[in-house]
This record gives structure tokens, sequence and C-alpha cells, in this order.
């Protein structure tokens, strides 16, 4: 059985370390935050200039002038700071962000990732995707593993515009976790209940197991 979107975020926050500096990127990635182990130090940071955010905000606690890149009201944890937007980039160009959690449109055997051109939409840029992956030192996607209309996004060659080169490092989709490896994608875990036959069928890259 397929993981859920907050199994995936649960999934995801398993990548965390103690003393981490953070970045999740728009989409299921942003629900991260609501799944940091208990008594865990980890900082998460936004594009638009904060530092510091925490869980999504119950109703009676929105504050509309608190909002991450994505426009989504976001909390703040004691210490959190807010700044420029040219300061937050000069965190993520400067190496300074341990790890970006980011969604994909798809990403191939190689570690090529496409996420910011949206087939039949006008996208005006890719915004800060292309300084995250160039910046920050461990990128792992969090998506689905298939489109919708069912159709693969791990392949072997991307076919969408692409926001960088090489840059994945590990893929957690709702159906397992991958990592990237010289020789293609190499499966690590397994949601319950999914099977490898199940995988090659929904995949077009290559994959090999443990």
């Amino acid at each position: 059985m397929a993981w859920t979107r907050k199994q995936m975020a649960a999934r995801a926050a398993r990548e965390l370390q103690n003393g981490y500096y953070v970045n999740l990127g728009i989409g299921i990635p942003t629900l991260v935050a609501n799944y940091i182990p208990a008594g865990m130090t980890v900082t998460l940071q936004s594009e638009n200039g904060l530092l510091g955010m925490g869980p999504f905000p119950r109703e009676t606690e929105i504050d509309a002038d608190l909002i991450n890149a994505g426009k989504e009201t976001v909390t703040f944890v004691p210490g959190a700071s807010t700044f420029s937007s040219a300061d937050s980039f000069a965190m993520i160009r400067g190496g300074h962000i341990d790890l970006a959690i980011l969604g994909a449109m798809q990403v191939s055997e190689r570690g090529d990732l496409a996420n910011w051109m949206i087939p039949g939409k006008r996208v005006k840029g890719m915004g800060g995707a292309m300084d995250l992956v160039s910046g920050v030192r461990r990128i792992v996607v969090l998506m689905e593993h298939t489109t919708p209309d069912g159709e693969a996004k791990l392949l072997h060659i991307c076919t969408l515009p692409l926001t960088g080169t090489g840059v994945v490092h590990r893929v957690i989709t709702d159906l397992c976790v991958l990592d990237v490896t010289p020789s293609g994608f190499e499966v690590i875990e397994f949601a319950d209940g999914i099977t490898r036959e199940q995988l090659e069928q929904r995949t077009e890259a290559t994959l090999h197991f443990r």
C-alpha cells in the first residue's frame, strides 16, 4: 500500500539530523516541519528571509505576516529571525544549509532534477531552486512516484527543463526510498506492501535492489 503524503513527510523527517539547517521546498516537503523528532534541534530556513520556522499554525495561531516561500502561513520557534531575501540566498549560496528537501516533476537516474517547469502552465522562473541545488550540501527529493495520469517520474533522462544536473542524492516517493548511484537508482526501502514488480512497472529508470 502506498504511503500517504503525511507518511511520506514523516519518512523524510528521518533524513534530519540534530543541528541541521534545512530548507523545505513547496508542496509535500513543507509537511516535514510537522514531523521533526522530539528533542531534535533543526533550524528551518526559507528563501524569502526566514530562519527558525516551526510547524504549520493552528487556526488560532495564524499570522498573515508570517509566510514561507510558498506563501503558506507558518509559525516561529523561539530565537527565529527575519531578514532580506538577499541574506537568505547568501546563506544558500555560501553552503550554510545542510539539507534541502524538494519536490520534483522528474528525476533522472543520474540525479538530474526537473522541478520548476509545469507543462501547460505559465511559470515566471525557477525561483530559488537553482540556488538550492547548487549551494546546499545534500538534496533529497520528496514526490509521488508517478504523475496523476500514471506516467513515470523517475526516468533515464529528464524530458522537462532541468533545475540542476547530478544534484539529487536520495528520492522518497509514496512507494519507496531510492539512492542515486553511478549505475542508477538503488532501492533501499519499500512502502508497506509494495513489491519489486510494482516498482519496475511504474519506473522508467534503471532500478537496482539490495
